[in-house]
């Protein structure tokens, strides 16, 4: 079945508005107004609301990504934000204004890092064994820690790594597996020696770079790596989940891709959108995701 996932009430995290190709966010106490290409509608709040911000993200001409804040005086360009769910997840996250118009997190994850914690208490296996790949700044890792696992946290740009040892720090937590790696030649790795992880988690870009300029492209590239994850998932005991943001993968071709790579499995399959809802209840679409546990 189709599902829609959004992010629930969150004290330090709130979408005000979007449109004209862009987004207004709250982050703890920075309100923030970037870039969003798929917000193509008018805004609704005021143009005077829109001008409180304490940062504004301005592209560079010619770049989709790179651009520079616009600081108003007295504004941190650093700061944390707390993370706390009803089911005992708390988490803690330094977020920052990055050159790429990120701040470090994707709020949009907020149903996606409730499943992993979940999932990860459920396993049978004791301390289970979870791969988290194209891992970023490591919410998804600390969810996973959190609730127990072995998790080995793998992403390509050193820096990233550190920027998630500091949010594992700040979260209380420790014990974490890092790997600056490309994530293809480590899964080719995995397989070959045998090993099993009770829960996988990806997150790919349409476009990246190894740590040695491997190249990963998501059409080419996510085929494969969905057959070599099928074989580290430990067969009786797993959970699994992907997300893509890639405007040009519908849910369809996750859905195809995992039905003939992984069967129908014996539990629950969820796959279909992400969005973040604003304070007009419109809904901003943000990746399509897939996620099924035994």
């Amino acid at each position: 079945m189709y599902t829609f996932l959004t992010t629930s009430s969150w004290a330090d995290y709130e979408l005000l508005d979007a449109g004209n190709f862009e987004k207004l966010e709250r982050f703890g106490r920075h309100v923030l107004a970037r870039p969003e290409p798929q917000a193509i509608w008018d805004p609704h709040l005021p143009a005077s609301e829109w001008q409180r911000a304490h940062a504004t993200f301005t592209r560079e001409k010619g770049s989709q990504e790179r651009g520079t804040w616009r600081i108003k005086p007295g504004t941190t360009e650093q700061w944390i934000i707390g993370y706390e769910r009803p089911e005992g997840l708390k988490l803690r996250f330094r977020l920052g204004l990055s050159s790429f118009k990120h701040v470090g997190l994707f709020p949009e994850q907020d149903p996606n890092w409730q499943f992993i914690y979940e999932q990860t208490r459920k396993r049978r296996t004791p301390q289970p064994r979870v791969l988290n790949l194209f891992a970023y700044t490591g919410a998804a890792t600390l969810a996973a820690r959190a609730a127990g696992a072995d998790v080995t946290h793998l992403d390509s740009v050193k820096q990233v790594n550190f920027w998630a040892r500091d949010n594992m720090e700040a979260s209380g937590l420790d014990g974490v597996r890092w790997l600056v790696e490309d994530a293809m030649k480590y899964v080719r790795r995995e397989v070959k020696r045998g090993s099993r992880y009770q829960g996988l988690i990806l997150d790919p870009p349409a476009y990246g770079r190894g740590p040695n300029g491997e190249k990963w492209q998501l059409e080419d590239e996510l085929n494969e790596m969905l057959k070599l994850c099928q074989q580290l998932l430990d067969p009786q005991d797993h959970f699994f989940l992907i997300n893509l943001y890639s405007l040009g993968f519908s849910a369809l071709i996750l859905d195809n891709l995992v039905t003939d790579i992984f069967g129908r499995p014996a539990g629950q399959r969820e796959i279909g959108e992400i969005y973040l809802h604003d304070r007009a209840t419109r809904k901003l679409p943000l990746g399509t995701f897939c996620r099924f546990a035994t």
